[in-house]
């Protein structure tokens, strides 16, 4: 059964990912323009003067985020960043939204309309200093993750209920066309974030279902966890052991007690290490 993690209710919460070097969870309330944690029990967050959504993990001390704007590394200690590259700077229509570090040390980007405007947004990859745009026309972009032997990458467009996947070569670049994934239309079920366990199966968080499903690699539907809140927005394993699940959740357009928290529970598999951004 999940719990809350953090009781702090988030307008849009996001982009869950567990620092396996700090054994700590960091996410995002992207409306509100903030990074948040907890450390030793205590909620604590970082305000910024533009919309961030995403992050991966440098070294110890340091993120990459992905904001509006931009890609940027963030050192948690001193508060100080550096700019990496512009991320649709030039296009005041979108943000950034859904992301995620590749095997390869690359890291995946979503963007999409501020007002979900129709195939605003695109998927983007940035490796080794280079920001490459992979997939355009995407409205509202999910689910960047990515399989145990890194030759295959998932994503979404939530506007069109469906998951993705593609195949990847050596160096982590798509190597096919994107193919279906998941179909969730016939259910009318609108797909978040999501990550891929231990055993290569996809957990996807649902919008507007109080639920995270699980997907074998062949795309089968195998089973559901519950979430007290309606609008579950992405999950994260964490903890020594990796069988916490962490997943992030959004107020938006509600007044619910249960929306907008963070929650955990005990994941029946674990998951893995999220990979390290190399810069």
């Amino acid at each position: 059964m999940s719990q809350v993690f953090d009781e702090r209710q988030c307008v849009l919460g996001e982009g869950p990912l567990w620092h396996p070097e700090r054994q700590q969870l960091f996410w995002f309330d992207i409306l509100s323009k903030q990074l948040l944690t907890r450390e030793d029990g205590t909620p604590k967050s970082w305000q910024f003067d533009e919309y961030v959504s995403a992050a991966g993990w440098v070294s110890r001390n340091e993120l990459l985020i992905a904001s509006a704007s931009k890609l940027f590394r963030f050192d948690l200690e001193s508060g100080a960043s550096v700019n990496l590259c512009d991320l649709e700077a030039d296009n005041p229509v979108t943000r950034s939204n859904d992301g995620r570090a590749d095997p390869m040390g690359g890291f995946w980007i979503g963007t999409m309309g501020i007002h979900a405007e129709t195939s605003a947004g695109a998927i983007y990859r940035y490796h080794k200093g280079e920001l490459r745009k992979l997939f355009g026309g995407i409205t509202i972009s999910n689910s960047i993750c990515f399989s145990p032997d890194a030759r295959t990458a998932y994503f979404a467009d939530t506007e069109r209920q469906s998951i993705r996947r593609v195949a990847l070569d050596e160096e982590g670049w798509p190597a096919s066309e994107p193919a279906l994934f998941v179909d969730l239309g016939a259910d009318d079920l609108n797909p978040d974030g999501s990550v891929v366990d231990g055993e290569g199966c996809l957990w996807n968080a649902q919008w507007g279902a109080g639920r995270l499903a699980r997907y074998a690699p062949d795309g089968t539907f195998l089973q559901r966890i519950s979430v007290p809140a309606v609008q579950v927005t992405c999950p994260s394993f964490g903890g020594s052991d990796f069988r916490t699940l962490f997943m992030t959740t959004a107020a938006e357009g509600l007044n619910g007690e249960a929306d907008g928290k963070t929650y955990m529970t005990e994941a029946p598999v674990p998951g893995r290490a999220e990979h390290r951004v190399r810069l």
